[in-house]
């Protein structure tokens, strides 16, 4: 089995091409728009720019059997967040139809296309969509266009993922941020962080990533839409605060400012991920203690 993993060399591209290369059977196929020389690289390609008839000269020349599309921006400016979230998957669906019509196609959303919802509130598969910003509509727009050529005749399922966490956290993230944070103020330094009232289900990102190895490899059809989460509201502050005893930081931690936009305007989340399980027998099997640990285990590590 042929699998191709778009933003291979990101956090979760990586993550889930290091599973997917542990299956006996199964071939990786790595792409993305920029070359690690540590990772293999079998497509270079950026979907925000190539040409539908680009990209399925491409895909016809690698033949593969799935593709699971963790290629996406998550900040930046309106224009690019548009192209990779939105147009990129749009352009790798019409590819498909076009080169590998029996391919399936495994597209990692966002919590993101939810918006706000009340507090105390699960989230299902069929809950209102309304995204605060352009990450989240863009988001939004990319799932769309694949729940869409799904219902015209391609293999594909949405995971929309909640708030990942793990070993190699980038700074982007809030964990990834707060970690960069305590290793500069240890011992006893002072971190400065902007609201952390803002509850989150946080998922590990090894999670994650069994969750699209099953997606990808699951016969028979699957249902448009997956919540992968951890099925838990946590307060960012309680994370925070946990991290930092994962740590061994003994100073204060400083709530200064609004904290991000999404934070203010999304106050609460928790997920329902029922229908993962059903289809796919997946559930998260690491708590946000072995997310935290493996995260600084990481984040402190020196390079060889």
């Amino acid at each position: 089995m042929r699998i191709l993993v778009l933003g291979s060399t990101g956090f979760l591209g990586g993550h889930i091409a290091g599973q997917l290369r542990t299956l006996p059977g199964v071939r990786v196929l790595g792409g993305g728009r920029s070359v690690d020389p540590g990772l293999p690289l079998n497509l270079l390609v950026d979907l925000a720019a190539i040409s539908v008839a680009g990209l399925a000269r491409s895909l016809r020349a690698l033949a593969p059997d799935a593709v699971v599309n963790c290629a996406g921006a998550v900040s930046g400016d309106p224009v690019r967040m548009a192209e990779t979230n939105a147009r990129g998957p749009a352009v790798l669906c019409e590819a498909l139809r076009e080169a590998a019509p029996g391919a399936r196609l495994v597209h990692l959303g966002s919590a993101a296309e939810y918006g706000p919802t009340p507090a105390g509130q699960i989230l299902t598969e069929s809950s209102p969509v309304s995204p605060q910003g352009t990450y989240g509509a863009t988001k939004l727009a990319g799932s769309y266009a694949v729940t869409e050529a799904g219902r015209t005749g391609l293999d594909t399922v949405v995971l929309r993922v909640f708030n990942p966490l793990g070993p190699g956290s980038p700074a982007a993230s809030l964990p990834g941020r707060l970690a960069d944070e305590l290793r500069r103020a240890l011992p006893d330094g002072t971190v400065t962080v902007g609201d952390l009232s803002a509850y989150r289900d946080f998922v590990d990102a090894r999670d994650v990533a069994r969750a699209a190895v099953l997606a990808a490899t699951t016969p028979g059809p699957l249902p448009a839409v997956l919540n992968i989460a951890g099925g838990t509201a946590t307060r960012a502050r309680d994370l925070a605060e946990e991290l930092a005893r994962v740590a061994g930081y003994r100073g204060p931690i400083e709530e200064r400012g609004a904290g991000s936009q999404r934070s203010s305007a999304v106050s609460w989340q928790r997920a329902d991920v029922s229908a993962a399980a059903d289809a796919l027998g997946w559930r998260p099997e690491l708590t946000l203690a072995d997310s935290l640990a493996a995260l600084w285990a990481g984040h402190t590590k020196v390079p060889a």
